[in-house]
């Protein structure tokens, strides 16, 4: 990569991060439209958190590998094991996004409402909060190894950030595991 490539990445860490959130939180908030996506059958509808919940459980196998790997030195498996992540944490997204837009917002807890405001919610938040937070951190670390060798990356905040957002990453994840449990298991 050449030296400008290199330094953009910070501008373009900010604008995927822009995008990714605009997206995220415009189909949240009902901005885009239903009829934006085709109608799928309910039974997708249906099956969409169970894949999602497993997306979840082996990204956070493959983001704890990914740090396992880093720290015996293995680099070529840990930047497999991180794009994986990656891969995994997209199709999430994609899926999330797709039921989110298709119903015309998220699912409502269907639990006894002190759980939901004492339990569910305070998980739930923490679950988005980092979520949001990881997102232009994740974009970071992965533009930098992407735009450097393993040499120049040595020179980088490329590993103080990643060692940031795997656990940020990590924990989001343990807790839309948490909230997927609750939404389809517990209640």
């Amino acid at each position: 990569m050449t030296a400008i490539q290199k330094e953009h990445v910070p501008m373009l860490t900010g604008l995927l991060s822009v995008v990714s959130l605009a997206v995220v939180f415009g189909a949240a908030g009902g901005v885009i439209p239903q009829s934006a996506v085709p109608t799928p059958p309910e039974r997708v509808l249906e099956t969409i958190p169970h894949v999602n919940a497993v997306l979840s459980l082996t990204a956070i196998a493959t983001i704890g590998l990914g740090w396992w790997w880093i720290r015996r030195g293995n680099v070529d498996r840990h930047r497999q094991a991180m794009v994986l992540s990656f891969a995994l944490f997209g199709t999430f997204l994609v899926l999330y996004l797709y039921r989110l837009v298709s119903l015309g917002g998220p699912a409502s807890f269907p639990g006894p409402a002190a759980v939901e405001q004492f339990v569910y919610l305070p998980v739930l938040a923490i679950h988005i909060l980092l979520a949001v937070i990881c997102i232009p951190l994740v974009y970071y670390a992965l533009l930098l190894a992407a735009t450097h060798t393993v040499g120049e990356l040595a020179r980088t905040r490329h590993a103080a950030i990643g060692r940031i957002a795997a656990t940020l990453w990590l924990v989001s994840f343990a807790l839309g595991v948490v909230v997927y449990a609750m939404l389809y298991h517990v209640y």
